[in-house]
């Protein structure tokens, strides 16, 4: 499995020595790493906005301009799966933590097999986490997690993805189908719908917890309160 991480410490000496934990962590643990080290939370915020692709962040709490915490509360608006470690001369910021459901905090000076016990737990919430849903979009790659799909429908060879934002792009819906898992149903030719998130199903339409309705074509009755039980 290959994650990626961010580390970000406006002390680039200190960025170096983290960064330098995590790659002996990953060597001996067989875990293939991608690191990328940020000076200021400004920095990490302008890459992040084009790619929300990293597993785990690394963030100092005490920099000049935006703090770590204010940075991460930020990146939680719209990802609730990375998992996010404090490294920090202080240990006054802990109420903060909960705010932002970071996995721990490091003290400094870091210490070595306390940094890669965090490591360790982070990826194995990792492994834990429901998967995601990968799309490349003009200007940035986003992994939209599966239970925040409501459905999907085209029109005019464009899918959009309804979840927390909706996302449109040209693919084909069959695309789809094959990396969406056993919680998402195809409902005829121009909709797929997750199967949790249904409230109501009439012979016309299919009404979901958020409050939309979509139509339900012919002789898709029957079949879709099947997969509703066997989802069950």
């Amino acid at each position: 499995m290959e994650y990626r991480f961010a580390i970000c410490d406006d002390n680039a000496d200190y960025a170096k020595y983290i960064e330098t934990l995590a790659v002996r962590w990953a060597g001996q643990t067989g875990v293939r790493l991608e690191t990328e080290c940020f000076p200021s939370a400004e920095a990490f915020l302008f890459r992040y906005e084009e790619k929300k692709d990293f597993d785990i962040l690394l963030l100092d709490i005490e920099m000049a301009g935006m703090d770590g915490v204010e940075l991460a509360r930020t990146v939680r608006r719209d990802n609730e799966a990375v998992q996010i470690v404090f490294i920090t001369g202080y240990a006054d910021y802990i109420a903060e933590g909960y705010e932002v459901s970071a996995l721990h905090y490091l003290v400094k000076p870091v210490n070595e097999e306390k940094f890669c016990q965090v490591l360790t737990r982070a990826v194995s919430r990792l492994a834990r986490n429901e998967p995601f849903l990968t799309i490349d979009i003009p200007g940035e790659t986003v992994r939209v997690p599966l239970p925040e799909i409501r459905y999907l429908d085209v029109r005019q060879n464009y899918v959009t993805i309804h979840g927390r934002q909706d996302y449109t792009l040209k693919r084909p819906l069959a695309e789809f189908e094959t990396v969406l898992d056993g919680r998402f149903y195809r409902v005829g030719r121009s909709c797929i719908v997750n199967l949790t998130c249904i409230r109501r199903v009439t012979r016309t339409e299919v009404e979901l917890t958020g409050g939309e309705r979509l139509p339900l074509p012919r002789g898709q009755y029957e079949k879709l309160n099947q997969a509703i039980i066997r989802q069950i």
